[in-house]
């Protein structure tokens, strides 16, 4: 199983939406036979078996073995992943927002960023949830003004000034690695508030 899955397909999408089958996901972290899943969920079982085949069809989930149970075979099953995250791009299907993506470098590398944060997010709270590891992490968020393009290249030739000693001083081999991200954009707040 891997730890995560990024769902970017809307037919994969649809199958997941389905409230039940988040929980049998949650379930079949473990190999798990739907007749298991049932009684876990406190679910009938023909229901929960044709949900996990709806899974399976989706690609989110599979058999991964058989065991005996009385006179009966019954197949075990295990999500493809622990965590699941929707990428955001799924609801970019409009040939604009694909457009806009490859004419503003930056604006693609803003969105990148974002989706590469919301999976480690994810999976560091897996950790945290399941491993019960204390996750190391910090988040700054800080609101600058920059009047203009000038303003906007001079903060961000002297953040990278100021940031070079410190990756210098930091960026050593040794020790756990850790990702810094400084993401500088416009604040959408005043538009969504019209």
């Amino acid at each position: 199983m891997q730890a995560l899955a990024s769902i970017a397909d809307p037919d994969t999408l649809q199958a997941l939406a389905h409230p039940i089958r988040l929980r049998i996901l949650a379930v079949l972290r473990e190999p798990a036979s739907p007749a298991e899943a049932a009684r876990g969920l406190g679910e009938p079982r023909q229901k929960v078996n044709y949900h996990v085949k709806e899974l399976e069809r989706a690609g989110l989930v599979r058999r991964v073995g058989e065991r005996r149970a009385g006179n009966l075979m019954e197949s075990l099953y295990q999500a493809i992943a622990g965590t699941f995250v929707v990428s955001p791009r799924l609801a970019w299907a409009d040939p604009q927002r694909s457009r806009a993506l490859a004419d503003q470098v930056a604006l693609e590398s803003l969105v990148a960023a974002g989706e590469r944060l919301q999976r480690a997010a994810a999976l560091l709270l897996d950790r945290a949830a399941f491993a019960g590891e204390q996750i190391a992490s910090a988040a700054v968020e800080a609101e600058v003004r920059l009047a203009g393009e000038a303003q906007r290249a001079a903060f961000l030739s002297e953040y990278v000034a100021a940031l070079g000693p410190l990756l210098k001083k930091y960026g050593t081999r040794d020790g756990d690695p850790f990702r810094v991200v400084l993401a500088v954009h416009p604040d959408p707040s005043p538009l969504e508030a019209s």
